[in-house]
C-alpha cells in the first residue's frame, strides 16, 4: 500500500512540475501596452498581516486572468512602500502598473470592535487619486473573473453591489477618480466620521449612504457613460456561498461575471485545503495553474516528500530498535502511573502525526498536490508511532483511511445540490464515528496489554489492577 501511495504521489508531483515549467515558459511578459487607456482595473497590496504572500499570489492571478479575458483597460496595483521589491517587479513583469503609496493612518484602530487585519484597508481610498483614468474598477484580491466585465466602465461616479440586502460590498466597485473627492475623504477621516467596522467597508458605506435608493445599472447599448451613482447587479459579485447551496450558478441579476469569497480568512480559495471542502477552490487553483503555475511552491513540496519517504525508509529498517525506546525497560512499581503516562504520550503522538504535516505544507500549493503530500506525511509519522509504541497499524491508520473517504465523499461530482452533499458528509461522519472510537479503544487496550506483559517479563510482582470498564 505504501509503495502504491508513493508512486501515485510522485506521478502527481511530476505532472505539476511540468505544468509549472510550462506556465513559466509560456507566460507572456507585457512591458507596455500601446496607447493610453482611459480605464483601469485596480487592486491594493500592503504588508503587516500573516497572509501577505497569499494575497500577493492572489493579486497576480487575478491580474493575469484579466489579461487573459482581453480586458481593454490598464491593470493597476496600489502598493504600500514596504511591499518587497521582488513582488513589485514581478507585477511589473506581468504588465501591471504599480503605484507606490504611503499607508493611510487608520483613525479607528482604537475603537472597541476593531479587527487589526483591517488596519490598512483604507489604502483603497487611493483609487480616487488615479485621475489619469476616466473610470476605475476597484477590486479585492479574492475576486475570480468568469468573463470580461469592461461594460462596468460605463457606470457613473460610484457603483457597487449589494450582497447584503442593506449594505453594499466593497470587494468590487466602480468609481470616477477625483482629487477633490479624495481630499474630502481624508477630511472625513480626520474628523472621525462614524465607521462601524473601522475598515474601508464601513467608511464607504457611510460616505455613500443613499446608494440603496439609486437605480440599477444597465450598460447603455451605445457605449456611452452614465452620470451619478448606481447599484450594480448581483452577478458582478456572486458570493461563493450562493454556489454551494445548489452547486451551480443561478443568479438572475445581471451577467454571472465575477465570483467573490467574503468568507473567513482561512477559507479563501487559494489555500490547498479549500478543496474539496469548498468546491470552487479547485476552480481558482485551475485558473492559477493555467496563468501562473506553482514553481515557487514545488521545491518545498518535493523536499517534504523526500523527507517523509526517508522517515518511512528509516522506520522500516530500524523498527525493532525503535520499540525499545518505550518498552523493555525496568518498569515503575506503580504500573497504573506508567500506563497512564504511556497512553497520554501515545495519544499526543498520534494527534501530532495528523496535525504537523498540515502546517508544514506550502499553503498556496494546488489541492491535488497538497492533499497527497498531507496524506504521505501523516502516513509516515503514523508509521513511526506504530513502530515506537508497537501498536496495531489498522487501529492507528483508521483516521487516515477515514480522511481519504471524506475527501472522496466531498469531491463527488454527482450531487444534485449542496444540501444533498452536506447530508452525505454528515451521514459518512455519523457512520465513521463508532469505527474511530473502536480504533481508539483498541489502541489503549494494546498499550495496556504490552505494559502488563513487560512488567510480567521483567519479574515484577503480579499485581491485579482494576482498570476502567471503558478499556
Amino acid at each position: 500500500m505504501g509503495r502504491r501511495l508513493l508512486g501515485l504521489w510522485w506521478l502527481v508531483v511530476v505532472l505539476f512540475a511540468a505544468e509549472a515549467l510550462a506556465a513559466e515558459e509560456t507566460a507572456v511578459v507585457v512591458g507596455g501596452e500601446p496607447g493610453p487607456r482611459r480605464h483601469a482595473y485596480a487592486a491594493m497590496m500592503y504588508m503587516g498581516t500573516p497572509r501577505d504572500y497569499e494575497f500577493y499570489v492572489a493579486t497576480r492571478v487575478m491580474m493575469r486572468s484579466l489579461r487573459g479575458l482581453s480586458a481593454h483597460a490598464d491593470r493597476v496595483v496600489i502598493a504600500s512602500l514596504d511591499v518587497p521589491p521582488t513582488w513589485v517587479q514581478a507585477l511589473k513583469d506581468d504588465g501591471v502598473t504599480v503605484v507606490s503609496v504611503d499607508n493611510l493612518k487608520n483613525p479607528y484602530e482604537k475603537q472597541e470592535n476593531f479587527n487589526t487585519r483591517f488596519k490598512l484597508t483604507l489604502n483603497k481610498l487611493y483609487a480616487w487619486t488615479l485621475v489619469s483614468y476616466d473610470r476605475v474598477v476597484m477590486l479585492d484580491s479574492d475576486n475570480m473573473f468568469l468573463q470580461n466585465t469592461d461594460e462596468l466602465f460605463q457606470c457613473g461616479q460610484f457603483c457597487a453591489v449589494f450582497i447584503n440586502p442593506c449594505i453594499f460590498h466593497t470587494g468590487l466597485f466602480v468609481l470616477k477618480p477625483s482629487m477633490e473627492v479624495f481630499k474630502n475623504m481624508l477630511h472625513e477621516l480626520g474628523v472621525g466620521r462614524k465607521n462601524p467596522d473601522g475598515a474601508d467597508q464601513g467608511f464607504l458605506t457611510g460616505y455613500f449612504p443613499d446608494l440603496l435608493d439609486q437605480p440599477m445599472f444597465h450598460p447603455p447599448v451605445n457605449g456611452s457613460k452614465l452620470d451619478g451613482n448606481y447599484r450594480l447587479p448581483l452577478g458582478y459579485q456572486m458570493d461563493a456561498s450562493y454556489y454551494y447551496l445548489k452547486l451551480r450558478w443561478s443568479i438572475p441579476c445581471g451577467p454571472n461575471s465575477v465570483v467573490t469569497f467574503p468568507s473567513a480568512p482561512w477559507m479563501k480559495p487559494w489555500y490547498w485545503w479549500s478543496w474539496p471542502v469548498l468546491p470552487l477552490g479547485l476552480s481558482w487553483h485551475e485558473q492559477r495553474r493555467e496563468l501562473l503555475g506553482y514553481s515557487s511552491e514545488i521545491p518545498m513540496a518535493l523536499f517534504q516528500a523526500l523527507l517523509y519517504i526517508g522517515v518511512i525508509a528509516v522506520n522500516r529498517l530500524a523498527r525493532p530498535s525503535l520499540s525499545k525506546l518505550c518498552y523493555n525497560r525496568r518498569m515503575e512499581k506503580n504500573i497504573m502511573l506508567s500506563l497512564t503516562t504511556l497512553r497520554v504520550v501515545a495519544a499526543w503522538s498520534i494527534l501530532a502525526a495528523y496535525i504537523v504535516p498540515f502546517f508544514l505544507i506550502p499553503r498556496t500549493v494546488h489541492p491535488l498536490l497538497g492533499w497527497p503530500l498531507y496524506l504521505l506525511g501523516s502516513f509516515s509519522l503514523c508509521s513511526l508511532v506504530i513502530s515506537v509504541f508497537i501498536l496495531q497499524p489498522l487501529a492507528v491508520l483508521t483516521i487516515w483511511f477515514g480522511l481519504i473517504g471524506t475527501l472522496f465523499v466531498m469531491a463527488c461530482p454527482w450531487y444534485m445540490n449542496g444540501v444533498v452533499r452536506a447530508l452525505a458528509v454528515f451521514a459518512y461522519a455519523f457512520f465513521c464515528a463508532p469505527v474511530a472510537w473502536a480504533s481508539l479503544v483498541k489502541i489503549m487496550s494494546s498499550l495496556q496489554n504490552l505494559i502488563e506483559r513487560d512488567a510480567y517479563r521483567l519479574g515484577e510482582p503480579n499485581q491485579t489492577v482494576e482498570f476502567t470498564k471503558l478499556y
